[in-house]
């Protein structure tokens, strides 16, 4: 996953990612925390972890592509910013420490296909997150990934790549299938020709629940996007905020 296409992947992602820390400092100040050491996991090429870092945070970047951790570590650098990243699949993860908050933006956990991983993630959460702490994420409800993204197909041309985008949708394990193919233009105007696959497990409400609140966590926020208003399963992303209790 997100080997060719790390090259691309900041060129062709356009989300917000200061409304993201925004959000998360948002959470922070509602639940009277000031956490200093922030773990991002599946990180990517640090879009998340930079902006936070440059907040003051101390920041670890977790993620299991050397690719994209290799993008992350030279931006880290030309920024000036000391930052920690891990290669690591987040569902096997090994800190050295513990952290005062986690966070996963843009739908990471969906790439937890397998329901025993998400518990397993919550497990470790609960292990290295420090009490009173909090782990934030979101993802992209089953609504989206059914009826909005599965089952259909995507063609864009931009950035100088040239992309088809087909999705589908499997009701009996809710998992959505995205292969993806690019065609990359050279300096000599020829493109060059790169395939993705990628899977995204659509879980309810409830079964993200259930496997959080199964560790001892406590799921103290669900809302809509970037919005303390409470999500439901139509909602196209829904954001978590799970806390551990102290004590």
């Amino acid at each position: 996953m997100y080997n060719d296409f790390a090259e691309v992947y900041d060129r062709l992602q356009d989300a917000d990612y200061d409304k993201f820390v925004e959000f998360y400092e948002q959470v922070f100040q509602r639940l009277g925390i000031k956490p200093e050491l922030v773990l991002d996991l599946a990180c990517g090429t640090g879009n998340i972890t930079l902006p936070m870092a440059k907040r003051g945070y101390d920041m670890i970047g977790l993620d299991m592509s050397v690719e994209m951790l290799n993008i992350a570590r030279d931006k880290a650098y030309e920024e000036e910013q000391q930052i920690l990243f891990l290669c690591q699949d987040m569902c096997e993860m090994e800190l050295f420490g513990t952290v005062d908050a986690i966070v996963c933006a843009l739908d990471g956990v969906n790439y937890i296909t397998d329901y025993e991983n998400l518990k397993k993630l919550f497990r470790l959460v609960q292990n290295y997150l420090n009490p009173g702490g909090v782990f934030v994420f979101d993802i992209n409800s089953v609504h989206k990934l059914k009826n909005v993204l599965g089952n259909n197909t995507f063609v864009n041309d931009e950035q100088g790549i040239f992309y088809v985008w087909q999705s589908e949708f499997s009701e009996e394990t809710q998992i959505c299938d995205f292969g993806l193919t690019f065609f990359e233009e050279q300096e000599d105007g020829s493109y060059e020709r790169f395939d993705e696959f990628q899977q995204e497990r659509a879980y309810t409400v409830a079964e993200i629940t259930q496997a959080a609140e199964a560790t001892g966590l406590e799921v103290t926020g669900i809302y809509k996007d970037f919005e303390f208003v409470t999500a439901a399963d139509s909602d196209e992303r829904i954001f978590f905020v799970v806390s551990k209790k102290i004590g």
